[in-house]
Order: C-alpha cells, then sequence, then structure tokens
C-alpha cells in the first residue's frame, strides 16, 4: 500500500500527515490557515491523494511557519509513501485553466529537489494569507518531496484563481507522475536503477 503517517514537531509547529497515493482524493485539513485548508483540500481532490493533515503553529506570529512545515511534512509522507518509486510514471504535467488564470506544472520525482517558481501573485494578500507563503510551501514540499517542480503562471488577474491554479495543475501533475505505469510496472524509471 502506498500510504504514509508521519508528525513533524518543532518549538514552532506540531504537524501530521496522513497520506494513500492510491486514494480518491478525500480529505480533511486543518491547519488553522484557511486558505491553505482550502488549497490542500484541492491538491487531494485533483491528485486523487487521499489526504488528512493537522496543524497546530505559532499563528499569533504569522503564518508562515505553519505553511513551510505543512509542506516539509508533507513532502516527507509522499517520499515515504512513494518507497522506492518502483514502478511510477516518474514524470507529470499540467497546463491548467481558471478563469483568468493560466498556470503550467512540470514535475519529476527524481529525488532531486529543484523549484522554479514563476507565479507572480498581483496582490500581497488573499484574504488574510500573505501570497508570498505560496512560493514558501512548495519550496518545502518539492525539497522534502525529492520533486523537480517547475510552475509557471502564463495568466491571470485575481490571486486567488492563479494560487488555486498552481495547486490544481500540481495536484494533476503528481497524480500522473505516480500512477504505476502498465508497461514497466515493476522497474524503476531511471537508467541509474533507482531515484
Amino acid at each position: 500500500m502506498r500510504q504514509a503517517k508521519l508528525s513533524r514537531t518543532t518549538a514552532e509547529t506540531e504537524v501530521s500527515a496522513e497520506i494513500n497515493l492510491d486514494g480518491t482524493g478525500l480529505y480533511d485539513n486543518v491547519t488553522g490557515v484557511g486558505f491553505l485548508d482550502h488549497m490542500l483540500d484541492q491538491l487531494a481532490r485533483h491528485a486523487l491523494f487521499d489526504m488528512t493533515i493537522r496543524a497546530k503553529g505559532d499563528l499569533h506570529i504569522d503564518d508562515h511557519h505553519t505553511v513551510e512545515d505543512v509542506g516539509i511534512t508533507l513532502g516527507q509522507a509522499l517520499t515515504q509513501a512513494l518507497g522506492d518509486k518502483r514502478g511510477i510514471r516518474r514524470y507529470g504535467a499540467c497546463l491548467l485553466p481558471m478563469d483568468d488564470a493560466l498556470v503550467c506544472a512540470v514535475l519529476d520525482l527524481s529525488g532531486r529537489p529543484y523549484l522554479v517558481w514563476n507565479a507572480p501573485m498581483p496582490t500581497a494578500r488573499i484574504g488574510t494569507f500573505d501570497t508570498e507563503l505560496l512560493r514558501e510551501f512548495f519550496q518545502a514540499f518539492a525539497a522534502h518531496g525529492g520533486i523537480t517542480l517547475h510552475v509557471e503562471a502564463l495568466h491571470g488577474l485575481n490571486s486567488h484563481h492563479i494560487a488555486e491554479a498552481a495547486f490544481k495543475a500540481v495536484a494533476h501533475a503528481l497524480r500522473e507522475a505516480v500512477e504505476i505505469d502498465p508497461r514497466k510496472g515493476d522497474a524503476v524509471p531511471s537508467t541509474k536503477g533507482s531515484l
């Protein structure tokens, strides 16, 4: 079973993440950061991951530590659930429209973390959520998930739409990348023999 459950505790946050890569998109995410919960719900639903995340953080300071540590913990859970990555497709890509926004996400579950984030937001906040934290989430997720991830906003006027399109595009790319390849279901998708 490609599942993982783990926790991370620091002086700033307590985060637990449970993920099933072969789920149906069920989610139950409560982080104390409403907009992040909404984005995590999109990620689970569109990747078809069953996902439960709980976080308690120093929100009296700001949302930064909570958002970053959720990204770290979710990335670690993804890595654990993938195991040796035997049989996966490895690569995924999605070009996703959402009203005025058009976002491209391309990724490789290579074990070599790298983020290219080219998704400027028209506003500094979405409600009370600091839009700078979107990059921080994906940086943490890519670093701890061993993902080479490129996210590019090709168009967008509304920050909420751009952010949501980014999460949905990453979700669809992840769904594709973690799928078992019916032609090579027993092999690690690398000429090196490991990822």
